[in-house]
């Protein structure tokens, strides 16, 4: 039997496009005045990224999440430097908020996340419409390569906002 933190990812074709979604969805035993902070601090990132990434933020100074606002990252992809900047393109506080990559390792990123009162907690979903570069060669990189580390890198993040949000230490 699983608990209601049990997160559920999944990643499958983009029928209506190129590339493929990302879809997560995970209760969290807390309020959204509670969950909403936390994610809304871009530096929160680095603690729910894998360690073998090497993700940190590198925009200077306090980051005000706004629609529009641009954040800078820097990190490692299978052991290459990486230079990611993402736009906030969406901003409902309490709701959602949606990330696009502007430069970076995808072709396209865009990562919607939600917020819903459920129960005594919050339903946190992502939804990441993305695509690899490659052309024709693209399905093959992201079987061989890049659904895996999408794949691994949400279940760590799950894994890590469990125990953040039901008092543990991770």
């Amino acid at each position: 039997m699983t608990s209601q933190t049990d997160p559920t990812v999944t990643i499958r074709r983009n029928p209506q496009a190129s590339g493929w979604i990302v879809e997560a969805s995970q209760w969290l035993p807390a309020t959204i005045n509670d969950v909403w902070p936390f994610f809304t601090d871009a530096r929160n990132l680095e603690a729910i990224t894998p360690d073998t990434l090497s993700f940190n933020v590198i925009t200077p100074g306090t980051i005000e999440m706004r629609r529009g606002a641009l954040i800078d990252y820097k990190l490692r992809i299978r052991g290459v430097p990486v230079y990611w900047r993402t736009e906030i393109a969406a901003w409902e506080p309490g709701v959602r908020f949606v990330d696009r990559q502007i430069r970076g390792p995808y072709k396209r990123w865009e990562h919607e996340h939600t917020f819903e009162p459920e129960g005594a907690g919050t339903r946190c979903r992502d939804r990441v419409l993305y695509d690899v570069p490659g052309g024709p060669l693209a399905p093959i990189v992201n079987a061989l390569i890049v659904q895996r580390d999408v794949d691994r890198i949400f279940r760590f993040r799950c894994e890590k906002l469990a125990a953040r949000f039901d008092g543990r230490v991770a």
